[in-house]
Formats: structure tokens, C-alpha cells, sequence
């Protein structure tokens, strides 16, 4: 009887864990267009949108907003503008921007912090060395980013890091229902054990001293993983250089070659420049007022 109440207890405790993980909530998708100043923000601190298409960068602004509909961005203790939310949702679209059906159906709140945190979510004090972190628990849903990072990741282009888009990663690799560094639901079954096989191989290269890759990507599996899609979106040129086994595996999994997407910089609006908004009025006239 203790056996079968005990089986009876796990199977309920699996069900509530396969409850949260593919719970569904009701999507919003955006009816309104996409606000102009908006544009002029991921123009001038987004380099991947620069380099879309007009379709695309239509699509990106789309995701954008359907982003930002139904995911929360709540600052604790910090002011939160536009461009903050901008760079979040960035951060979210770009890794998934291949898959237009893709829904964030894991994620219900982003909490923004000023700087790095400790691992009881502190803010002052010792034992702050957190810049990202997805949640779990009675954290399920949420996700809590460090607003200087966020920044940063944007910033330098060239340092292989973006705290926001690595925290995206993680949440992707949860939405198969296990968090092990092996996205089942982008990656086809028969590249599975070579991708495990692959990672394992540049692990060890790490621990031997013989890589350029974060060491951070040694821990764990699933940090690896994380680790080297920062990587791809930030010096996907650099990585195909150095790992180009890798590089054809972030292809495979996120469905784009990044490499065609950092040959054009951030671009500077000038004042007398056509308004990106599509007016055709000068920018100092329309929304550079």
C-alpha cells in the first residue's frame, strides 16, 4: 500500500512539473504599429536588425511588440525606458527569429536589477556575482537580468558576451522539458548524440587551456551550451573561424547563418537623415524633434 501511495505521489508530483513546463497561457499579438521611435532604438543599439531585409526587420518589430505583450519587464529597484524593454525583447527574438510560431510560453516576468545580485536575489552586499538568472521553483515563469548587463551585451560586439541573450538560451533548452544543453525541439534526432559527443570534445578543450571559448562553458552541459550561442549571435565570423564544427551546429539549431547578419555596423541617425519612420521627412523634422 506505502509502495502504491508512493507511486501515486511522484506520478502527481510529474504531472504538476509537466503542468508548469507546458502550461499555456493565452497569447496577445500586437494590433497596433510598431511605435517609430522604437525603430530609431533598435537602428541605433541593435546590429542584427541592421542587417535585415525590410521584410525581415518588419517581422523582428513584430516580435518585438508580440514580445512585449505577453512577457512583463518589471524593474526592481531601477527605472525601466523603452530601451531597456527594446534590448530585452531583442535578447528573446533574435535566437528564435527563425521560428515565427515560437511562444515564450515559459515566461511570465522579466525582473531587472540595477547591477549583479547574490543567489537569494540581494542586491547590496556580499555574494553579488549574478547577472542572469532563469527561474525555478516557486521562481518558475520568471526570469531576473542585471540591467548593466543587458546594456553591455549591446555595447561590445566584439567580447562574445550577451548576459540576456544567454538566459533566452537557457529558456529555449527548458522548453523540450529538460534543461541539459540538448535543444530537442530545434535540433533533429540524429544530430543529438553527435552534438553531445561535440560538446563534451570542446569541454575538455577548454579544461585543457586550448580554447578561446568562456570557461563558464566547462561547468556544465547546459552552460556549454548557453556559452557558445552568446558566441554565435555576437562574433559568429570569429567562431566559424576558430570552430567551425560548432558553427555549422548553431546553423542547424537556430536556423540562420549568422555570419550574414554582423556585416553591416549599428547605425547613427543624423539629424538631416530620412526619418526611419518611413515619412520621408527629415529626421530633425519628425521624430528627432
Amino acid at each position: 500500500m506505502e509502495k502504491i501511495l508512493g507511486a501515486i505521489i511522484i506520478l502527481g508530483g510529474l504531472s504538476f512539473l509537466l503542468f508548469i513546463i507546458f502550461r499555456k497561457k493565452k497569447w496577445l499579438l500586437p494590433t497596433k504599429p510598431f511605435p517609430p521611435q522604437w525603430r530609431i532604438i533598435l537602428l541605433e543599439k541593435v546590429r542584427f536588425y541592421n542587417n535585415l531585409n525590410t521584410d525581415e526587420k518588419k517581422h523582428f518589430e513584430y516580435e518585438i511588440q508580440e514580445f512585449l505583450l505577453n512577457c512583463r519587464i518589471t524593474g526592481i529597484k531601477t527605472s525601466i525606458n523603452d530601451t531597456d524593454k527594446l534590448l530585452i525583447a531583442s535578447s528573446a527574438v533574435i535566437p528564435i527569429f527563425a521560428f515565427p510560431e515560437w511562444k515564450y510560453y515559459n515566461l511570465d516576468e522579466i525582473l531587472v536589477y540595477p547591477d549583479k545580485f547574490s543567489d537569494d536575489f540581494k542586491t547590496e552586499g556580499k555574494g553579488r556575482q549574478i547577472l542572469g538568472m532563469v527561474g525555478t521553483g516557486y521562481m518558475e515563469g520568471k526570469m531576473i537580468l542585471s540591467k548593466i548587463a543587458i546594456h553591455q551585451g549591446f555595447m561590445n560586439e566584439n567580447d562574445r558576451k550577451n548576459t540576456a541573450i544567454h538566459e533566452f538560451v537557457h529558456l529555449i533548452d527548458k522548453s523540450d522539458g529538460a534543461t541539459d544543453g540538448i535543444p530537442e525541439l530545434l535540433l533533429d534526432k540524429q544530430y543529438i548524440i553527435p552534438w553531445i559527443d561535440l560538446i563534451q570534445k570542446k569541454i575538455a578543450e577548454i579544461n585543457d587551456d586550448k580554447s578561446d571559448i568562456n570557461p563558464y562553458g566547462a561547468t556544465k552541459q547546459v552552460e556549454f551550451f548557453a556559452v557558445i550561442s552568446e558566441y554565435f549571435f555576437e562574433s559568429p565570423k570569429l567562431l566559424q573561424k576558430k570552430h567551425p564544427d560548432i558553427y555549422d551546429y548553431m546553423v542547424k539549431i537556430f536556423g540562420h547563418k549568422m555570419t550574414d547578419k554582423v556585416s553591416k555596423n549599428k547605425s547613427k541617425i543624423g539629424r538631416n537623415d530620412l526619418c526611419p519612420c518611413g515619412s520621408g521627412e527629415k529626421f530633425k523634422n519628425c521624430c528627432g524633434k
